[in-house]
């Protein structure tokens, strides 16, 4: 299956690790998040990805085409040549779109769209913000989708906040103080899955998960995926930092290819 994902944001608020780096490309160890993601896709069969470009694009590319194998996976050194005994990437296929520098989410879907030609209207395909990571089997999502008979759905999760919700009572007095976990509340995780025909819910300029999916919803056709397992997203220099952390002690859920291995 098709796996686009959204490369192109201007990620400020990460701005504080580096203003030349965009954000799919902020390493976790010796490798981007954005690669993370690929293989975790591509572990679980998804190999032909779509990357939808925009701020500092070329920096992707360049990372894929002058890709260095032996960063990570084992190699012999022989005459000064590096002679891999395993590979990552040699059975990917990866289109590279630039989609603009201040397109949305929606309007970087839709500029892609010729490359997902192939695909018949019922066909599915998937898509990511590229900058969040889990643990979720794929597998069993996408079946969970195919019975559902929609047109769309998204990984539902918890949020990762540290914060505090505060209800109050008519007079301001405070009726209760809940950690973010004990709400019960959900966000989008941002692991989508798509039927091609997704397209005919999308207008120009619109923002993907608004305009298009409130016609979704009023049709009864998005459907969220529950998942309690692991999910983080890179948001911020504290996300960066966390994950960096997970990865010094050997913490990393969302490296299923190491973990079942």
């Amino acid at each position: 299956m098709k796996v686009v994902l959204f490369c192109g944001g201007l990620g400020m608020r990460l701005r504080e690790y580096s203003d030349s780096v965009p954000k799919p490309m902020v390493p976790i160890g010796h490798r981007p998040i954005v690669w993370n993601l690929m293989k975790f896709y591509a572990h679980q069969g998804h190999r032909d990805f779509i990357l939808c470009l925009g701020h500092n694009g070329h920096v992707i590319k360049e990372y894929f085409v002058n890709y260095h194998e032996y960063l990570s996976n084992d190699f012999v050194l022989q005459n000064s040549t590096p002679h891999m005994l395993r590979t990552d990437i040699d059975d990917w296929t990866v289109t590279f779109a630039d989609t603009g520098l201040t397109s949305n989410i929606g309007m970087r879907l839709r500029s892609v769209e010729k490359y997902l030609d192939d695909l018949g209207p019922e066909d599915m395909f998937m898509a990511n913000y590229a900058d969040g990571l889990s643990d979720v089997p794929l597998d069993e999502m996408i079946e969970w989708f195919e019975k559902s008979d929609k047109v769309a759905c998204f990984l539902c999760v918890k949020p990762q906040l540290t914060f505090h919700y505060v209800h109050l009572n008519p007079d301001s007095t405070v009726k209760d103080f809940q950690d973010t976990t004990s709400t019960g509340l959900t966000v989008n995780g941002g692991f989508f899955i798509f039927k091609k025909k997704i397209f005919d819910y999308m207008r120009d300029g619109e923002e993907l998960v608004h305009e298009p999916f409130d016609r979704l919803i009023a049709e009864n056709q998005l459907v969220a995926y529950q998942y309690d397992g692991f999910w983080m997203c890179m948001d911020t220099f504290k996300d960066k930092q966390t994950f960096d952390d997970m990865y010094t002690v050997g913490d990393c859920p969302w490296q299923v290819w190491r973990t079942e291995d």
